[in-house]
């Protein structure tokens, strides 16, 4: 890479990285990782699943979740429902367009409120009694069961070069978010544990003869 980077710009160049691997993020999912330490030899790796148990649909695949993180940020940060205003103002400066067809995400009108909403990602819905009408977006169920406010928020602390903490107010909701996945997931199991337990002592009560 510094073949190809003008020695003008090469003490720049760990910024200029930085940025590209902030920019492969954020529009196409792909962390760059070092090979090895100090090896200044990378590779391209897919950070799409981050629920980590493979439960994300073909929606999540790249490359909607280029636009879908960034979306679902802009909602969290905007005490999760967002006006759709404030949308298109964070879309335009990602060079997306109402209207004009985006190279990556086709049209994009219809991306995020047809088929993101009918994946129900999101939740695009008319603020009520306005007139003339205006409308705003939420997270969507599937949103809420498959992708972590921690990681929305890691993610926006990543593309600005913050940390979480930076965010008390969110960092704290993303915590109860944190806590009430994991209540659930324990429960779950503990439901599955219970009935793989009785199914067991049924199966072992049918088969076997009093002597």
């Amino acid at each position: 890479m510094l073949k190809i980077v003008h020695k003008r710009y090469r003490e720049q160049f760990p910024e200029i990285l930085r940025m590209a691997s902030v920019s492969l993020d954020l529009v196409f999912g792909l962390e760059l990782k070092e090979i090895k330490p100090n090896s200044q030899s990378y590779t391209l790796v897919s950070n799409s699943d981050d629920t980590g148990d493979g439960s994300l649909s073909s929606a999540w695949q790249f490359p909607t979740r280029g636009i879908l993180i960034p979306l679902l940020g802009v909602i969290f940060f905007r005490y999760n429902c967002a006006p759709e205003k404030d949308i298109w103002e964070i879309l335009n400066m990602w060079g997306i367009y109402d209207g004009q067809r985006h190279v990556i995400f086709g049209e994009p009108r219809k991306f995020i409120t047809q088929d993101l909403v009918n994946e129900k990602y999101l939740e695009y819905r008319q603020v009520p009694n306005s007139d003339p009408p205006r409308f705003e977006f939420l997270w969507g169920s599937r949103a809420h069961a498959e992708i972590s406010k921690m990681k929305v928020l890691e993610f926006w602390s990543k593309i600005n070069d913050t940390s979480p903490r930076d965010f008390p107010c969110h960092y704290e909701e993303a915590l109860r978010d944190e806590e009430e996945r994991a209540q659930a997931t324990a429960a779950t199991m503990a439901g599955t544990t219970s009935k793989s337990t009785g199914d067991s002592r049924a199966t072992c009560s049918h088969y076997s003869h009093p002597e």
